[in-house]
């Protein structure tokens, strides 16, 4: 098989981390509050996702290195060389997880966290990117693996949104409102400690028991801390969520500043920032050219900005090299393709010729493919003879430039 579908039983992703339908979270929950959803009121687990026997195999076997791997302990980072060593012969580098440190650290308490998942473990890579076709924001995955009765990091906020997914032991967790709201990447927990440790203090708005198959969603600000309970090993993956913001709309606005007149015009030669009165005047001066600008803005352009940091900021569907090869070799009419999940391109027509564009690359066809590309791009599976707009030799052919050219995958 070179590709397939999506996850177990091809459920959406996002309904299997809230116990409530997709367009209920997004209008009354999402950015809002916390919501604790249990495993009763969920499809299904998440042992196909994650298991502490995948710990021990990244651990042990897949020469994992920082930065992918850390380890906590009451609050504190430790320095890798605490859990690191040289790979050896064959492998000498200097920070390959060393599974005998790890063990002793995690034996004293230490809590064992591993990054990055998303572009390490195949069932969370393939999670992941049905997670972002779902939510169309940036989506990134950690494993926090945590012995009985320890606790990994002090209470705090994250600048991102996060799902909890439970997968082994218990973990019990204390959440509280936030002092400051929707933070920015800029603002972390950091800057309001005291704060944030004075609530902590307060009563919580969830103070609950995470068991195997239960779910937590928090909104980026939201306080909280976590204690692994039982006398077993707690495992949960927490799925961060980089959600763009307005103040990302008005970053992309500011960015096209270049395009304004006024805003382009040197100020006054002698000004004193230190006259308020000419400081008012300037500021005054300035925010009215802004808003011309803003009102003249092109809305297409900026939201183009916007779309190629999305796709700067997420990674397609992976392409198997050997695999695809070997299967370009015997595709056929009866060939089934697939445009690449994650993908964002679009279809320029140019007089004779029509081009297929990403962030990546420009494919240039005749214009007689444009009823096929476009077919391709609206998604979902196509048996290469029944392009339209081609006979059987021309749809083999187009079908092979879009594989070989990374636009598409053939399914299996």
């Amino acid at each position: 098989m070179v590709a397939g579908g999506r996850g177990p039983g091809n459920r959406p992703a996002l309904s299997r981390c809230v116990a409530m339908p997709a367009e209920r979270f997004a209008d009354e929950v999402w950015g809002r509050s916390a919501l604790l959803s249990r495993a009763a009121e969920l499809p299904a687990g998440f042992d196909d996702l994650f298991s502490a026997d995948a710990v021990d195999e990244l651990v042990t076997r897949r020469g994992v290195r920082t930065p992918f791997m850390r380890m906590a302990r009451d609050g504190t980072v430790l320095p890798a060389s605490a859990y690191t060593a040289s790979g050896g012969f064959g492998a000498e580098v200097g920070d390959q997880v060393s599974s005998e440190r790890v063990f002793d650290r995690f034996a004293e308490g230490a809590t064992i966290v591993l990054q990055g998942l998303h572009r390490l473990w195949p069932p969370v890579i393939d999670f992941t990117r049905e997670l972002v076709d779902e939510l169309r924001h940036p989506v990134q995955v950690n494993a926090y693996v945590t012995p009985p009765a320890a606790q990994g990091f002090d209470p705090h906020y994250d600048t991102h949104d996060v799902f909890v997914l439970q997968i082994s032991g218990e973990k019990h967790w204390r959440i509280h409102a936030p002092v400051h709201r929707d933070p920015l990447s800029s603002q972390p927990w950091s800057g309001h400690r005291e704060a944030v440790a004075a609530a902590a203090r307060e009563e919580p708005v969830i103070d609950a028991v995470l068991r195997p198959g239960d779910a937590l969603y928090l909104p980026r600000g939201w306080i909280h801390s976590a204690t692994a309970g039982g006398d077993a090993t707690s495992v949960h993956l927490t799925i961060g969520m980089s959600a763009y913001t307005h103040a990302d709309v008005v970053g992309a606005l500011v960015a096209r500043v270049g395009d304004s007149e006024r805003l382009r015009a040197s100020l006054p030669l002698g000004v004193d920032f230190d006259d308020p009165a000419q400081a008012a005047a300037i500021l005054r001066e300035t925010a009215e050219a802004l808003a011309e600008l803003i009102e003249q803005a092109d809305a297409a352009a900026t939201a183009g900005t916007l779309a190629e940091r999305f796709e700067r900021d997420i990674r397609p569907e992976p392409i198997a090299p050997l695999a695809t090869l070997a299967a370009l070799a015997r595709l056929d009419a009866s060939t089934t393709i697939g445009l690449r999940d994650s993908l964002r391109a679009r279809v320029e027509a140019d007089g004779d010729r029509v081009r297929l564009v990403s962030t990546a690359k420009t494919l240039s066809l005749p214009v007689e493919a444009e009823p096929a590309l476009r077919h391709v791009l609206e998604g979902g599976r196509v048996v290469v003879g029944d392009l339209p707009g081609l006979d059987a030799e021309s749809a083999v052919v187009v079908a092979r430039r879009l594989v070989r050219e990374g636009f598409a995958v053939i399914r299996a």
